[in-house]
């Protein structure tokens, strides 16, 4: 009975002798911060304060392992805590750690970062493994004023960056890494970005007003848990993006045996996107070659107040669709939702080759529409319209000419509000056969020829 013992002292061990930083090693600095004024003008103010990279690196270096208590002041950094394999960071819930304005940067990433974003990803990528991150209000100052402070970009680094890094937390080219219980505020970077990654454990992550992805998963990514998501995002809760849009993609591959569970969109009445993303396709490379990136294995449950459940095409809205989209339909297999519940319309929107799509246990607590249907099958089209009266600087959002195959679908104990019986299945699945808009752009959207093809 010793042997289980042991590890769990470890761990207490490890605790207890974590370094706290030493103040003397803080440097004084002076910098002007926006914020809004009570009308919500943008405003000016001077700060002096204290910044804490170098105190916490060098506890780090002492120790492998740093703990942040709470203070009367935040702890102001200047570039990203870089952390070697097996070391830790922990820091009372509570306590505020701050991106310096203009800095922008991620704000925490592991040693080792390599991108391949130009080729497939090498089976030794010599990566970190055993980091640990705990705790802590993580804020890039995204305070609701336009320019976020001007920290944008959550990169690797100040210069040369791996192309695609776009965190608060960075975890890239990593193996045996856990994220928990951290809060991540006002930011405009994903709050935890991972990429190269397997054996991971994300379990707590608080948005609060968060502008970008929560937790962003990008290729080749395996045995993952994700859980406990909540809180206001501006952008996907959860993203496993196999495929990527390439501002936004240090790497691609498969991603598989993932499970996301108990996630929770916004309180009721407070804006987000109550989003959850799948996203698989074909990944071209410059030199014309190509690499699928499938997504299977996947099991979604326990999940409240999500919306959007996005299993579809969606080519590069911000660098321009023809300049970067998927070489074609992306694959999905062995997707599991279970336990899901709603409290307004929302739905699973399927565009990728399936086989094996399982959705069971579904409560719908809101007024049916007649034209209501839980799970959609086949292509999108929607007009983005960047000056509302030039239709030439229009654009499809989707991938309307693309068509799809679903195989296996199985749907179970989708009910309404107090129903014992569950609804039919053709009042659950909707498959879409989309046709060209002859008025556009005189009516939106532009339509397209593709269509869901279901094999019942």
């Amino acid at each position: 009975m010793i042997k289980p013992i042991i590890p769990f002292l470890l761990g207490l061990l490890a605790s207890l002798s974590a370094a706290e930083v030493d103040p003397s090693l803080a440097h004084a600095s002076v910098w002007t911060e926006i914020w809004p004024d009570a009308a919500g003008k943008p405003l000016t103010r001077k700060v002096q304060g204290n910044i804490w990279n170098a105190a916490i690196q060098t506890a780090l270096d002492k120790d492998n392992t740093v703990h942040l208590p709470k203070r009367d002041q935040p702890y102001y950094l200047d570039g990203p805590i870089i952390l070697k394999s097996g070391q830790k960071l922990t820091a009372d819930p509570d306590a505020e750690i701050r991106l310096k304005p203009g800095t922008n940067t991620c704000m925490v990433r592991n040693e080792h970062m390599v991108g391949f974003a130009d080729q497939p990803v090498p089976e030794d990528t010599k990566p970190d493994t055993g980091i640990s991150i705990e705790g802590g209000i993580w804020t890039t100052l995204a305070n609701g004023i336009k320019d976020g402070n001007g920290n944008q970009r959550g990169a690797s680094l100040k210069k040369d960056p791996v192309p695609g890094t776009h965190g608060v937390i960075l975890l890239h080219n990593v193996r045996h890494v856990t994220v928990r219980n951290i809060t991540v505020r006002q930011s405009r970077a994903f709050a935890v970005h991972l990429a190269n990654v397997t054996d991971f454990t994300v379990d707590g992550v608080t948005l609060d007003r968060h502008g970008r992805d929560g937790v962003h998963v990008n290729a080749p990514a395996s045995q993952g848990l994700i859980r406990r998501v909540s809180g206001v995002s501006h952008d996907d809760t959860v993203a496993l993006n196999a495929w990527e849009w390439k501002n936004y993609a240090p790497s691609f591959g498969a991603i598989h045996h993932i499970v996301i569970e108990e996630i929770h969109g916004s309180p009721d009445g407070v804006p987000s996107a109550n989003s959850i993303r799948l996203l698989p396709g074909v990944k071209r490379f410059s030199d014309g070659s190509t690499l699928d990136c499938p997504i299977h294995d996947i099991t979604v449950r326990n999940v409240a107040g999500i919306r959007d459940f996005k299993l579809y095409d969606q080519p590069n809205l911000e660098i321009g669709r023809d300049k970067d989209a998927s070489a074609g339909i992306g694959t999905l297999r062995c997707i599991v939702f279970e336990n899901l519940s709603f409290k307004r319309p929302g739905s699973i929107q399927v565009h990728a080759n399936t086989d094996s799509l399982s959705v069971r246990g579904v409560k719908l607590n809101f007024p049916l529409a007649a034209d209501f249907r839980l799970i959609e099958l086949g292509p999108k089209s929607q007009t983005y319209k960047r000056k509302a009266d030039d239709p030439a600087t229009w654009t499809e959002i989707f991938s309307p000419d693309l068509s799809c195959t679903v195989r296996n679908l199985s749907v179970s104990g989708v009910r309404w509000q107090e129903a014992k019986a569950d609804l039919p299945i053709d009042e659950v699945v909707k498959v879409i056969e989309l046709k060209p808009n002859p008025d556009y752009p005189k009516t939106t959207p532009q339509g397209g020829s593709g269509k869901g093809i279901w094999i019942r």
